[in-house]
């Protein structure tokens, strides 16, 4: 009898400063990602050491795979975490009835957040057995016209991304670990701006 095994990861949001006051009454919020600080596994690889390495491991299994890998990898951001945080974060704000919204390049919006990605691990699917992914971020609101005024830091430690039944994509299992923060994140606001 074969067993599926998965290690259970927490996700653990913190307040790290600041409070949630200058949030009441706002409609909408800028948000921008950061990926230029992230690192991957648990050697904290940068980026560049994590492609470079990942893909010359799936050519050397399969000529030509590493390559289209890079592409994959290189167009997860934008079609799959950054908007998994966001339909996240709307819809859960959303189902509360809560008339704010977070999105891209809204520069006219008093506040930013910045989603900053700290921290990766992939994880992995060998269908009997698996691992989730974990994202770790830094979640900064900011005066849109003063970045460097941070109104309100929360770190996000371990977000899991993992779904039912099988996932191949190392992409979309990280996808998953965004939307979990985005989720995380609104309920948070629920508790704490949006009372």
């Amino acid at each position: 009898m074969l067993f599926v095994s998965s290690i259970l990861t927490a996700q653990k949001m913190e307040v790290v400063k600041g409070d949630f006051g200058f949030l009441a009454g706002q409609k909408e919020i800028n948000i921008e990602f950061d990926y230029s600080k992230l690192t991957l596994l648990k050697e904290n690889k940068t980026e560049a050491q994590y492609i470079t390495e990942r893909a010359k491991e799936l050519n050397d299994k399969d000529k030509g795979v590493g390559n289209v890998w890079k592409k994959k990898w290189s167009g997860a951001k934008e079609s799959i975490w950054n908007p998994k945080f966001l339909e996240l974060v709307n819809i859960v704000l959303a189902k509360k009835k809560q008339e704010v919204s977070f999105q891209e390049g809204l520069t006219s919006a008093k506040y930013t957040l910045i989603v900053e990605a700290v921290w990766i691990f992939p994880g992995w699917d060998a269908m009997v057995m698996k691992q989730p992914a974990k994202v770790t971020t830094n979640l900064k609101f900011v005066e849109t016209a003063n970045k460097s005024n941070v109104l309100l830091e929360i770190s996000s430690e371990n977000a899991p991304g993992d779904q039912y039944g099988n996932n191949f994509s190392n992409e979309s299992r990280i996808g998953e670990g965004f939307a979990k923060t985005g989720k995380s994140l609104a309920g948070l606001l629920l508790k704490k701006a949006y009372k």
